[in-house]
């Protein structure tokens, strides 16, 4: 099985993944090749027969451009390339691979593009959050009528399976509501706290890894834990949400003294994220929370993260992250990659 992927977006996400799939290509179940790369601020490349990515990586680190020429409208250029492709090759193996940046407004231009590529022709793997937390429902169904696959694992909990677990093996279950800790960023910093280094000092290191949002206000202020409960809840719930939907608290003007004064306690502060259904309608919400150092939420560490989903079937079941970062959320593309591969090879 061979893919053709476009790369909407190049940053820290998408370099990673073309470097992982490079790693793993012997150990994957299709092979793969670039055809496209477009940014909103570097250029776009494009080769039928494969693009050297090689050097497509080269120029980017080394601050180059890809090219003088940009898109003028990003979405148009993806429905074209998508489109020619595809009625070229007449095949089912376009996948376009969405890294751009969260916009919290309203989930766009990701959206947008994803809609662009599904027209198009292509299946869509993406690791941004904002079309899952703003039109989950019309992507979904437009890529169900197109015959097409619209996955987004790495939009929550880096590569943990967390949206194929309930897809692929929980069938017939119903989603009650769910708690957890789905932020790095601010749980990294709420450990540094309690060890003594200056909030600052956390979230730039967050920054200089590529962990942290390019804005870290959507960290900082919960939008971002609120953006994943609301895909959480759009995919698990059928609740139609967006981020704006979410009760929201975010960690800033959280102090050194607050923390530890709860370890103290035998408690942790954490920002947690947690939804459940009240008469009925699903209810999502982001708060800085007193949790008990002995619920598996108080064990977290640093960038760990971790989620408890409450079934109807099976009880509540748990899922911990114990490593995260630009590889495992890179991992989350490629696994999905591998899904569509699959799915294409039994069609």
């Amino acid at each position: 099985m061979n893919l053709e992927i476009v790369f909407v977006g190049f940053g820290n996400v998408a370099r990673q993944t073309v470097r992982l799939l490079d790693e793993l290509r012997s150990r994957l179940p299709f092979d793969w090749k670039a055809i496209g790369v477009v940014t909103a601020r570097h250029g776009a490349v494009t080769a039928v027969d494969g693009l050297d990515m090689a050097a497509v990586l080269a120029r980017r680190e080394s601050g180059g451009t890809l090219s003088a020429a940009r898109a003028a409208n990003t979405a148009e250029w993806i429905a074209g390339i998508c489109a020619r492709r595809v009625e070229a090759a007449g095949e089912r193996r376009l996948v376009c691979v969405e890294t751009t940046v969260l916009d919290i407004r309203a989930g766009e231009p990701a959206s947008a593009h994803v809609r662009a590529a599904i027209e198009g022709g292509a299946h869509v793997v993406s690791a941004n959050k904002g079309p899952s937390a703003f039109a989950y429902r019309e992507l979904a169904e437009l890529a169900a009528a197109r015959g097409r696959r619209f996955l987004f694992e790495g939009a929550v909990m880096d590569g943990i399976p967390v949206l194929n677990l309930v897809r692929d093996t929980l069938p017939g279950a119903r989603i009650e509501g769910f708690r957890g800790v789905i932020n790095s960023t601010t749980n990294h910093i709420l450990t540094a706290l309690e060890q003594g280094e200056p909030f600052d000092a956390a979230l730039a290191r967050m920054q200089a890894e590529g962990i942290a949002e390019a804005d870290p206000t959507l960290d900082v202020d919960g939008w971002d834990a609120a953006a994943k409960t609301a895909v959480l809840m759009n995919v698990w719930m059928d609740a139609r949400v967006t981020p704006h939907d979410i009760e929201r608290q975010g960690i800033r003007g959280v102090s050194a003294q607050d923390v530890r004064a709860a370890v103290q306690r035998g408690e942790r502060l954490r920002l947690v994220a947690s939804a459940d259904r009240q008469a009925g309608v699903a209810r999502g919400r982001v708060r800085l929370e007193h949790v008990s150092a002995r619920d598996p939420l108080g064990s977290l560490e640093g960038q760990q993260n971790a989620i408890l989903v409450r079934t109807d079937v099976l009880g509540e079941i748990g899922i911990l992250q114990r490593d995260g970062g630009l590889t495992q959320t890179a991992y989350a593309i490629v696994s999905d990659l591998a899904s569509i591969a699959r799915s294409v090879a039994l069609s």
